[in-house]
């Protein structure tokens, strides 16, 4: 049945009782909401965020307090997912999303378009378009082409700060 790729509230209820018993404690659940983790093509991922909103109802009915968010989510395979259903998360009290995988491209990425763009200059020491005798040094330094992954990666977290609405905002609630 697909319904067991997913997490379901009775067993975030279970656990939600668990963690609560710890004093002082606070804690996140990474409820199971899609199919696969990482990035696949287009039409294999089937995000079901509305999971977690259901979780939050059946959550917030058993304990009956009125609070409509009683636990705090993290997104497991965050990176591919549409700006839409990254919010959608959001909504239902998600508080932390993973992106590795796309952290990881963004910093290759960078590497990459460094070497295409000085790839002539990094086939010897000496020796480039400028001349037959230059040194290349400046440009196969490791430091400046993970400088460029560095940047294409700052880059692409500063995405995924728009995305998850965490701009300018701090808010320590719950």
């Amino acid at each position: 049945r697909s319904s067991d790729l997913y997490t379901q509230p009775e067993e975030v209820w279970e656990v939600y009782q668990q963690l609560s018993s710890v004093p002082n404690g606070r804690f996140t659940v990474a409820a199971a909401f899609g199919n696969v983790h990482g990035v696949y093509a287009p039409g294999n991922v089937d995000l079901q965020p509305q999971i977690l909103h259901n979780t939050q109802k059946y959550i917030s009915e058993k304990l009956g307090d009125g609070d409509p968010k009683p636990t705090c989510f993290v997104f497991h395979g965050g990176s591919g997912s549409s700006r839409e259903d990254i919010r959608y998360a959001i909504e239902a009290g998600t508080i932390k999303m993973n992106i590795d995988t796309d952290t990881q491209w963004a910093f290759w990425d960078g590497v990459r378009e460094y070497e295409a763009k000085y790839h002539d200059y990094l086939q010897g020491q000496i020796g480039n378009p400028e001349g037959e005798t230059k040194p290349n040094k400046k440009y196969y330094d490791p430091r400046m082409a993970l400088r460029s992954g560095e940047e294409a990666m700052a880059k692409r977290l500063c995405e995924a700060a728009e995305d998850l609405n965490c701009i300018d905002v701090l808010n320590w609630s719950k």
